[in-house]
C-alpha cells in the first residue's frame, strides 16, 4: 500500500491541478480601463465577470481637474481596451496614453453622437462672453440624456466583442438587458418632467452639465460656471442669474457632487431661491450613496428635481 507521505503528495498535487483552470480564467479576464465613474459603470454593466476593469476618476471624483498617478499609467500599459467619453471631457488623457505606451485600442464612447455646442452665457446657448477653451466649443456631458447612454453602451459593446470576440453572446446579452433598462429608466424620467408645470422647469446648477438633459427633457438649468469645474464665475455672472431668478421666479437651485457648494448657497441666499438638494452631474456617488450607479444616478437626479419643482412657489 502507498504509505501516507505518498497520498498526501498526490493529494496536494490533485488541488494544484483542479485550481489551475480557475487561475487561469482570472487571469483571462479582459484587462479594461475607463476613463471616469459613469462611464466605468456602463462598462461594467455590459463586460460582466468577463472583464477585469479599473476605472480611473473614481465615485465622486471630478475629471475636469483630475490629475493621473503612476497607478493609471500602470493600468493604461496592461489593458487590453481603454474606453474614453470624447468630446475633449478626458484633457488629461492623450498625455496619459502616451506616457503609458499603452498598446490598448482606445474607444470613443460617444461615437455617433452630435454634440451640442458649449453655451456662451451658461444655459441658454446664445453667444456671450466665452469659455470655449475649456471643450473646445462643445458640451461633452452626453450621458445626460438616456438616449444618449443608449449609444454609450452600444459602441461599449461593440469595442469589447471586438477584443474579445469569444464573449460575444455575453456581451450582447448584456447589452440587451441593460439598453431595456435605460428604456424604463427614460420612461421614468419623462413620467416625472410631465409632473412638473411648465412654467417652473427651471433650476440653477454649479456648472453648466446638463445641456443635454435640457435639450432632451424640456428643463431649463443655469450656471454661473460653464461647461468646465475649472472655469470660475465672475461677479457679473452671479449677479445676473441673481437677478434671472428674481426676474423669472426660478424655483430652486442645486448642488453638485463635484463642485464647491458655497457658490449656489450664496446665489440662493442672495436670491431668495430654496436649494433642492444634491445632483449628480460628472461623477457617480460611491456605491452606499444615492447614486452608485448610472441609473440610480438618474433616479436621484429626477426624484431631487420634481421634488424641488413641482411643489408650490419658491
Amino acid at each position: 500500500m502507498p504509505n501516507r507521505r505518498a497520498l498526501l503528495g498526490a493529494l496536494a498535487a490533485g488541488l494544484i491541478l483542479a485550481q489551475a483552470p480557475l487561475a487561469a480564467t482570472a487571469q483571462e479576464k479582459l484587462p479594461v480601463v475607463a476613463s471616469f465613474s459613469i462611464l466605468g459603470d456602463f462598462v461594467k454593466e455590459v463586460g460582466g465577470d468577463r472583464i477585469a476593469l479599473t476605472t480611473l476618476v473614481g465615485p465622486n471624483g471630478d475629471a475636469h481637474v483630475y490629475s493621473p498617478t503612476p497607478a493609471d499609467a500602470k493600468a493604461m500599459a496592461g489593458a487590453k481596451l481603454v474606453v474614453v467619453n470624447g468630446l475633449k471631457f478626458e484633457g488629461w488623457m492623450t498625455r496619459l496614453i502616451k506616457s503609458s505606451g499603452t498598446k490598448a485600442t482606445i474607444t470613443t464612447a460617444t461615437t455617433g453622437i452630435t454634440p451640442l455646442e458649449e453655451a456662451d452665457d451658461h444655459g441658454h446657448g446664445k453667444k456671450g462672453h466665452s469659455h470655449a477653451h475649456d471643450h473646445g466649443g462643445v458640451d461633452p456631458h452626453a450621458w445626460q440624456s438616456v438616449a444618449n447612454a443608449k449609444t454609450y453602451v452600444a459602441n461599449i459593446r461593440d469595442a469589447l466583442v471586438k477584443a474579445d470576440p469569444a464573449g460575444q453572446a455575453a456581451y450582447e446579452a448584456n447589452a440587451t438587458r441593460y439598453l431595456a433598462q435605460l428604456d424604463a429608466l427614460e420612461a421614468e424620467i419623462r413620467a416625472a418632467i410631465a409632473r412638473i408645470p411648465a412654467d417652473r422647469r427651471k433650476a440653477i446648477t454649479s456648472h453648466d452639465a446638463f445641456g443635454y438633459f435640457v435639450k432632451a427633457y424640456g428643463v431649463e438649468f443655469v450656471s454661473p460656471q460653464g461647461v468646465s469645474t475649472e472655469a470660475e464665475a465672475s461677479a457679473r455672472d452671479v449677479g445676473r442669474i441673481i437677478r434671472q431668478i428674481k426676474a423669472e421666479k426660478i424655483p430652486a437651485v442645486f448642488l453638485e457632487n463635484v463642485t464647491n457648494p458655497r457658490l449656489v448657497e450664496r446665489i440662493a441666499k442672495e436670491s431668495g431661491a430654496k436649494v433642492g438638494g444634491r445632483i449628480f452631474s460628472d461623477a457617480l456617488s460611491d456605491a452606499t450613496g444615492p447614486a452608485g450607479t448610472y441609473i440610480a444616478m438618474m433616479k436621484h437626479n429626477i426624484s431631487q428635481i420634481e421634488t424641488a419643482l413641482a411643489a408650490g412657489p419658491a
